[in-house]
């Protein structure tokens, strides 16, 4: 074969020979740019040992910024070594307590944990480990303390994922967060708790931290530690756990209080569900396996224990313990409780002459903020709170969203109603002593309790219409489809109805009850907000109503200094005697009744519920106590008598006599309430002589 040589000198350079292969490739793509056809600064600046920035090269910076950052590093590290409690993570764990202050400061309940023994990990059987293991950290063996994986896993999960929310701390990270440190969430703690992580991880074995964490972690209803968890939930020791115990108690960890099986059994049933998936994903247990485990059936046998020492504390420890869960130190949470309003509902009760009825009494803010609580006449004999635990039946306080219910539908307060017998259907009730008036106004038929008028109402307006102001108002308790629902035939708490009291006292409903300051709502909270208020008309109407009951109704005994708001109530058969009400910035509700449910003697709410109210509210409310009379000024004579000016002044004395109650007032004289033939009266006898007065006390007021 014969091959024809080019004359073309074939160049000797190799910068020649690419410069050619360069001419020759672009000639197939004559699109494309020619960067070699441009002029070329074959200089670098850049170049290592080149000037870069303020004549230093680019190694120059890149050495010193790297040297400063590993300074920072080994600075912070050496602040955190300070700060962390490295010493104290290798002590024993003492449990947590929590203290509670009355708003003053005044120590008022301090309540320890529920623990028992530690566990130890070679004494349980292999599906509790595993169970805790497989949803809490399934490298836990293998990892130094923190698991970088586990963390970009949850990362990955929580940006992409369903929405449910994971952690990828480690049990070695979870135990150095809910024993050694506070449960803020900060950067700052995030590295104190893996710096702690890896100081224990260095002083003791796997098994050890795994057994401070199963005997010290939350599960729930104040329950530390898994022996006491299962104690607690199940009734057995721990060693004797089945894997459906064992998952459930494993998926308690995440939310206890949330997650409770005493309070939220469905939620509980579904989380440990997830945990036989995660042993069935980690093959600690098979797919058959877990499909074939029912979920676990509690045995929770109540244990006679120490209570706090007010009712108050009692119904804010549960809330105090829901707020903390996430913390194991101890705690110091001031509460809403004035001690001065407190002192004076104590003292109030203290006098009011009940005989063996017991008494509740709840004072809150119109934003449900709680300053005083009485559940009983002796915490000591009965811790049982009847404020917030008895549901009785609120009498004729109920007729508040019957008469509300009637104002949104287009009634005023002048609208004219039939105060006259029922004489049709199966429901027939009565006022009291059989009196009538006839064609009356809205306003006097509520400031006199009208049955009949109530029941029309009721009639007249349906049940959805009533059920709806009650429950706009608060009311979560079940209601009576029938009319009787219209006098306060459903039972309820004395705080429930003093919330939704409350409601129209500050004219913003619903109002939740607390023990606790809520933070401030800012303006996209107040947006989203669930709570609303009534119109301007509404509202004042209503404020129309309650104060014509306590001015010229059945809660006249309930009159103040002040503009005073209220309703009475009374029970078929005077089993319950209430009085509901605000004046000034205080929403006070008063219970009087039997814990057996059997009669008080023809007690009404119009009578001594709202002589308590009144008492209390005379000395808890600037301005609300009556004034007392000018007295002449008289010069004192020498060559008088002796005045013994330590003796206190004679005060209001009430006393009951079998039931005819006897009361002392300088000013007024001696007032004798009784009953003569069934008709209540009460007889005055003062510097005017003898003043014999019938009291109205309808059957339901």
């Amino acid at each position: 074969m014969f091959f024809r040589r080019s004359k073309t000198p074939v160049p000797t350079d190799i910068d020649g020979r690419l410069a050619a292969f360069d001419r020759a490739y672009a000639g197939m793509f004559p699109g494309e740019p020619k960067p070699w056809e441009s002029t070329v600064n074959t200089e670098q600046p850049n170049a290592p040992g080149k000037p870069w920035l303020m004549g230093k090269t680019r190694w120059w910076w890149f050495s010193r910024a790297s040297a400063g950052l590993l300074a920072l590093f080994i600075l912070i590290v050496f602040w955190l070594a300070i700060t962390a409690p490295l010493s104290k993570s290798l002590q024993p764990i003492a449990p947590p307590r929590i203290t509670l202050l009355a708003w003053d400061g005044t120590p008022i309940a301090r309540n320890g944990a529920v623990v028992d023994k530690p566990v130890e990990v070679k004494n349980l059987p292999p599906h509790v480990v595993q169970a805790f293991l497989s949803i809490e950290d399934r490298r836990f063996y293998s990892h130094w303390g923190v698991d970088p994986r586990s963390i970009a896993r949850a990362l990955w999960s929580n940006t992409f994922g369903s929405g449910l929310k994971q952690g990828g701390s480690t049990i070695t990270q979870q135990l150095a967060k809910f024993t050694f440190l506070t449960p803020e969430r900060s950067l700052t703690r995030k590295a104190r708790e893996a710096l702690i992580a890896f100081w224990l991880e260095g002083w003791l074995t796997k098994d050890e931290i795994l057994e401070r964490y199963l005997s010290n972690a939350y599960f729930g209803d104040n329950v530390y530690g898994l022996r006491a968890a299962s104690l607690h939930y199940f009734y057995r020791q721990p060693e004797r756990l089945t894997l459906s115990q064992a998952a459930m108690l494993a998926g308690l960890v995440q939310a206890p209080n949330r997650l409770a099986p005493t309070r939220n059994p469905q939620r509980a049933a579904k989380r440990a569900k997830l945990v036989l998936n995660a042993m069935v994903a980690t093959g600690a247990i098979s797919e058959a396996k877990a499909d074939a485990t029912p979920i676990a059936r509690i045995d929770v046998r109540y244990k006679e224990t120490l209570p706090t020492g007010t009712y108050f504390a009692d119904w804010a420890m549960p809330q105090a313990r829901l707020d903390t869960e996430t913390g194991y130190a101890d705690q110091v949470i001031r509460t809403t409780l004035d001690s001065r309003l407190q002192n004076i509902a104590r003292n109030v009760i203290a006098r009011a002459p009940l005989g063996n009825a017991q008494v509740a009494l709840v004072a809150m803010r119109p934003n449900g903020e709680v300053v005083a609580m009485v559940g009983g006449k002796s915490y000591k004999e009965s811790p049982f709170n009847r404020a917030t635990q008895a549901k009785r039946q609120p009498g004729s306080t109920f007729k508040l969203f019957v008469y509300s219910a009637a104002l949104r539908s287009g009634m005023t307060p002048d609208s004219k109603v039939d105060d006259s017998p029922i004489t049709e259907g199966d429901y027939r009730p009565k006022n009291y002593s059989d009196r009538y008036r006839g064609k009356i106004t809205l306003k006097q038929a509520f400031a006199q309790s009208s049955n009949v008028v109530a029941v029309r109402l009721y009639n007249q307006l349906g049940y959805s219409a009533v059920a709806r102001a009650a429950k706009d108002l608060g009311v979560e308790s079940p209601l009576t489809r029938d009319a009787s629902l219209a006098l306060g035939s459903s039972g309820m708490t004395l705080i429930e109805l003093t919330s939704a009291y409350a409601g129209v006292a500050g004219n913003k409903w619903p109002v939740e009850p607390r023990a606790f300051v809520a933070e401030e709502e800012g303006w996209f909270g107040w947006l989203l907000s669930a709570q609303r208020s009534f119109s301007n008309a509404h509202h004042k109407a209503l404020l129309e109503l309650l104060g014509a009951t306590v001015n010229q109704g059945t809660g006249r005994a309930a009159r103040l200094a002040i503009p005073a708001y209220g309703k009475t109530g009374t029970s078929q058969d005077y089993r319950d005697a209430l009085f509901i009400g605000f004046a000034g910035d205080l929403v006070v509700g008063v219970w009087i009744g039997n814990d057996d449910n059997t009669p008080l003697k023809n007690m009404t709410g119009g009578g001594l519920p709202a002589r308590i109210w009144r008492d209390f509210m005379g000395q808890a409310v600037k301005g609300a106590g009556a004034r007392p009379k000018p007295k002449p000024v008289v010069e004192p004579d020498p060559e008088g008598p002796i005045e013994p000016l330590d003796l206190p002044e004679i005060p209001e004395l009430p006393v009951n006599i079998n039931g005819t109650e006897v009361r002392v007032d300088p000013d007024k004289g001696v007032t004798v309430s009784g009953q003569i033939e069934g008709v209540p009266l009460d007889v005055t006898i003062g510097r005017d002589g003898v003043n014999v007065q019938s009291r109205e006390d309808p059957q339901r007021q």
